[in-house]
């Protein structure tokens, strides 16, 4: 069952030679998300090979215009190619105005399939309630209301050891029991438990998206032992005062926020046309938080089953 993460863009503030503004695919089992969805966001859904058509449910963190323009281009093309199937539309309040004003670029009422808007809540939580996952909206600290989000893997049921089925002839009733939890006691006396034949499913993982935000320490407590955290770096300490007054985070912040969170792997992005010294931008956030990825446009994480804690 994947749980990957796709980076579409990495710029802030407009597209450049190399970058594309914020956008990003999250797949989680075989179900894609596309989180943010900035100028071009469909030209890197077809140059990384993401079936667009499938997307079902698009979350906008705020009304910037590197998060949301694409929007536009993306309904015109779902128009365009008579798409039939329902989308689900999260993000701020404020999107429903511009998207169903008459002066709008994309006439939503006169689109061939259904488009269901939902506002994002001032403040958060759950937003999407999926049988294998749940998404968490979390509101950050911008110049306009911003949110950030959640995906957190829902807890499967143990597994059946394979050779206690043939071995104890079990029922196809008795396996569904015995997953979840329940004894069985059969007429001729013998008892199985569940702990007897099962072995514990993986631990349930998680992605943290936080996008643009000032630096905010108490957020470690709501996303704390995620697996995978992305997170907004704007500017390098040379610029820190600057990332302050925009409301912004530095590469070195994101880590710190990282390393109190205790999560596994921190992605940077998000990145001013101002920066340079890549390298040194980097080292900023490697040397406080040494599991740092730079993002760039086509990076592609996935993140693995982990034992649970009863089979470590």
């Amino acid at each position: 069952m994947d749980f990957d993460i796709l980076v579409l863009g990495t710029s802030s503030a407009t597209p450049t030679a190399h970058r594309f503004p914020s956008s990003q695919v999250v797949n989680i089992y075989g179900t894609p998300l596309l989180v943010d969805c900035g100028e071009g966001t469909q030209l890197q859904l077809r140059r990384f090979h993401v079936g667009f058509g499938k997307i079902r449910h698009i979350f906008i963190s705020h009304l910037h215009g590197d998060h949301y323009f694409g929007l536009f281009g993306l309904l015109s093309t779902y128009e365009l190619f008579h798409r039939e199937v329902d989308l689900h539309l999260y993000a701020p309040a404020g999107l429903k105005q511009i998207l169903w004003s008459r002066h709008s670029p994309v006439k939503v009422r006169e689109l061939p399939f259904t488009l269901h808007f939902h506002a994002l809540p001032k403040r958060g939580g759950i937003i999407m309630d999926h049988k294998n996952f749940s998404v968490e909206a979390v509101p950050l600290e911008h110049r306009i209301d911003t949110w950030g989000f959640i995906f957190r893997e829902k807890e499967r049921e143990p597994n059946i050891i394979k050779t206690k089925i043939e071995e104890l002839k079990l029922l196809i009733e008795e396996i569904v029991r015995l997953k979840k939890g329940e004894m069985i006691e059969r007429e001729d006396g013998t008892i199985i438990f569940p702990d007897d034949v099962t072995i514990p499913p993986p631990e349930p993982r998680s992605y943290a998206y936080i996008s643009d935000t000032k630096f905010l320490p108490h957020l470690a407590e709501k996303i704390r032992g995620v697996d995978v955290l992305y997170h907004e770096a704007t500017f390098d300490n040379e610029h820190k005062q600057k990332a302050e007054a925009t409301f912004h985070s530095t590469a070195e912040q994101a880590a710190i926020l990282a390393r109190e969170a205790g999560v596994g792997q921190l992605i940077i992005g998000h990145f001013s046309a101002t920066l340079l010294d890549m390298e040194r931008f980097y080292m900023e956030a490697k040397n406080v938080f040494p599991r740092t990825v730079l993002a760039y446009d086509g990076l592609k994480i996935s993140i693995p089953f982990k034992r649970s804690n009863s089979e470590k």
